[in-house]
């Protein structure tokens, strides 16, 4: 009897690991109008914030639906986990930055781009604009927030040393996300380094004053940012569902810009962390500035240039992100590139 227990038992252990596992069959649901959807899950990069207003109105405007997708979207902890997420299966689809997406895929995980939305980087000096601040040769003796290990700690020695500074010209103060910004509006440091959709407007809201930037892109360095990334065992396996995933997107980013309003009132109850509606449209407003380069402008968000991609690559292998420069498409799988 003893035995029998212990069988069941093991039994149903591993029916519950198989489960957990997923396996290679699509999981499916039916709306109310009776269509059949794939479902899939997005992780985001951080906590919901302004820039990710387009997933949100995409399911609300049904624009997922309408290429056969029961999109849901969950909060991220940073690019680097939500890379690790979608290469170990715990997620269909990732939203990462980019320069993480190289080192992981240079440490040996099985994920690829499937486009690079962001393709300025948001990357920026954030400081009160009573700083007196103005150009990169001002941080001189200045004590500024990062976080160490992140993209952005790793490329700002590059920042650096294009407008003619040495490291040694700035002190960095090792803290997290919610610690960088606290340290700013607590007098602790000068600045941090982030994203300018992102830490700024809150830190002026909350700061009641306001915020100014040195941007990346503004002073000599510009990469691709943030974009939709899958594993490479989806790419081979689910075809189909990548394809409609990568159009959708590209066609909730279109709407989304068509009325900035609505696209920001689609993120109600998204978050407990959200931030007000005034902080969610100012990112949202300062992250579609970022959907093109010179070389995609007019072109569907989502559509990349080679000849971007192997700017950015280099500006991670010289900055020692990445410690073997590939070809882009070890990184970027350009077949699912969407339409328009």
């Amino acid at each position: 009897m003893r035995f029998r227990t212990l069988l069941a038992t093991a039994s149903v252990a591993v029916l519950a690991l198989a489960a957990g596992c997923g396996g290679s069959q699509q999981q499916t649901t039916t709306n109310p109008e009776g269509k059949q959807l794939d479902k899939a899950t997005l992780m985001l990069n951080w906590y919901p914030y302004g820039e990710h207003a387009p997933f949100y109105y995409g399911k609300a405007q049904k624009i997922y639906e309408k290429h056969g997708i029961d999109l849901t979207i969950q909060a991220g902890q940073g690019s680097q986990k939500t890379i690790q997420a979608t290469a170990a299966g715990q997620t269909d689809f990732g939203w990462a930055d980019t320069p993480a997406l190289l080192a992981g895929v240079g440490q040996g995980m099985a994920v690829k781009s499937v486009g690079v939305f962001l393709q300025t980087t948001p990357s920026a000096v954030q400081f009160f604009s009573e700083k007196n601040i103005t150009k990169p040769e001002d941080l001189k003796g200045k004590t500024i927030a990062s976080t160490a290990g992140d993209a952005l700690s790793k490329t700002f020695p590059a920042f650096l040393k294009v407008n003619g500074l040495a490291d040694s010209d700035v002190k960095l103060q090792n803290l997290d996300a919610a610690g960088k910004m606290a340290a700013v509006l607590s007098g602790q440091t000068d600045a941090l380094l982030g994203f300018a959709t992102d830490q700024g407007p809150t830190i002026q809201e909350k700061g009641k004053k306001p915020v100014s930037y040195l941007k990346f892109a503004d002073h000599g360095l510009s990469f691709f940012s943030n974009g939709l990334l899958t594993s490479q065992k989806n790419l081979s396996d689910k075809k189909d569902l990548v394809t409609r995933m990568v159009a959708a997107t590209s066609e909730a980013w279109t709407a989304a810009q068509s009325n900035a309003s609505a696209a920001v009132q689609s993120m109600k109850g998204a978050s407990e962390q959200l931030p007000s509606e005034t902080v969610l449209t100012e990112q949202f407003n300062a992250t579609i500035k970022l959907l093109h380069t010179s070389k995609t402008t007019g072109k569907a968000p989502g559509v990349n240039d080679e000849a971007d991609w192997r700017e950015t690559i280099k500006v991670f292998a010289d900055a020692g992100v990445i410690q073997k420069a590939q070809e882009p498409s070890a990184y970027w799988d350009v077949s699912f590139a969407p339409k328009g």
